[in-house]
């Protein structure tokens, strides 16, 4: 099992840790004795954060500024084949353990760097998800005019961490043929500019600034909540033509045949209209069967949920795994490349005495070592 060393907190590092957990990685979580993971004091709306991120790995508390310290490192290091490196910028440089000096012991080791900012002007400037929203226009898309807004989820951090692991397991494949590891430099910042590289490139196209998203439209005619006679919302996306067609006859609308409305783009121009057309007809149809309706015609449609709702939806939950924190179960869904349950969330170095001394590390050593606070 090839071993990982994760070097981060609380979203971007851990995400590529649990994504490679999950790909059957062996994950080494190091931390800071008696602190660890700023995630794991984290409360409120962000209490979820260290038990989501951080099953399957083990934990492992080391002063990494200690002559101690660093020894330990290296000599995990050499038997690694990847290092998640997810401090702030120059961070291991100044604690002497740079890429350079691992791979010198190291020549096959994987090195993620995920940073604010990637290589170029800003890299030195320290940053976290919401500021890179703001500045890469995410904030702006999502929000409405003067109110920019944070999505709903750790977006960049968590693209940061996917585009890593995408460029680690290619490095990987790479240092097979090679027999070298390589250096990988992934900033959140290029990966939100990269998610909103379609609005970059339709302002060029258009020639005029776009309005937040959710003001500005979708490029669907129908593409929108609409009542249902319960008085509850179902959103319905009518993507293709072919679809209007059988939209409209399903519904009885009673215009399928205007050509007016053959095409989505000219539908998009009346689309005021139509929906007060649609929301006519759907208001005075149950809710479950206007979903059996739209599933028949092979129509994308939705109930809005809230997040904890998934912990009840049969496809969602078949897709989680139940592991044990602060002595409670929780459900916690898996990666979409799919994963086991193999490990609870580590305690703050709960493994340390066991990878010393796979290390080789007598029981003196190791005491020696919590002594001196170096572990």
């Amino acid at each position: 099992m090839i071993k990982v060393l994760e070097i981060g907190h609380i979203v971007a590092g851990p995400t590529a840790g649990l994504i490679l957990s999950d790909l059957g990685y062996d994950v080494i979580k190091i931390e800071r004795p008696g602190d660890g993971d700023i995630a794991r004091r984290l409360t409120g709306s962000s209490s979820g954060a260290f038990p989501f991120y951080n099953r399957n790995k083990k934990s492992l508390t080391v002063d990494m500024s200690s002559e101690e310290g660093k020894k330990i490192f290296l000599n995990l290091a050499e038997q690694s084949g990847v290092i998640i490196d997810n401090l702030g910028y120059g961070a291991m440089d100044r604690l002497g353990l740079s890429y350079e000096v691992i791979s010198r012991r190291n020549p096959k080791i994987v090195y993620l760097s995920m940073k604010g900012y990637g290589k170029g002007v800003y890299e030195k400037r320290k940053s976290l998800d919401y500021p890179i929203e703001v500045h890469s226009g995410l904030a702006y898309m999502t929000g409405l005019t003067g109110k920019p807004m944070r999505v709903g989820g750790s977006l960049v951090d968590m693209s940061a961490a996917m585009f890593g692991v995408i460029a680690v397991l290619n490095a990987m494949f790479e240092m097979r043929e090679s027999g070298v590891g390589k250096y990988i430099d992934i900033g959140l910042f290029e990966s939100s500019v990269f998610l909103m590289g379609q609005h970059i490139a339709t302002y060029q196209i258009n020639q005029r600034e776009l309005k937040p998203i959710n003001e500005e439209g979708f490029a669907w005619a129908i593409y929108d909540f609409f009542p249902t006679k319960e008085g509850r919302s179902l959103f319905i996306a009518v993507t293709t033509d072919n679809q209007w067609r059988d939209f409209c006859n399903g519904l009885e609308l009673g215009v399928c045949n205007d050509v007016s409305l053959d095409r989505n783009e000219k539908r998009f121009e009346k689309r005021d209209m139509l929906y007060g057309l649609i929301s006519e007809k759907t208001s005075k149809i149950a809710i479950g069967d206007l979903m059996n309706l739209l599933e028949k015609m092979n129509i994308a449609f939705a109930v809005l949920n809230k997040p904890w709702d998934m912990l009840a939806d049969p496809q969602a939950s078949a897709k989680m795994v139940t592991e044990t924190y602060e002595n409670r179960p929780i459900r916690v869904p898996v990666t979409p490349t799919g994963g086991l349950m193999r490990g609870n969330p580590p305690g703050l170095g709960e493994n340390t005495d066991e990878i010393l001394q796979n290390l080789g590390y007598s029981s003196k050593e190791i005491q020696e070592l919590k002594a001196k606070g170096v572990i």
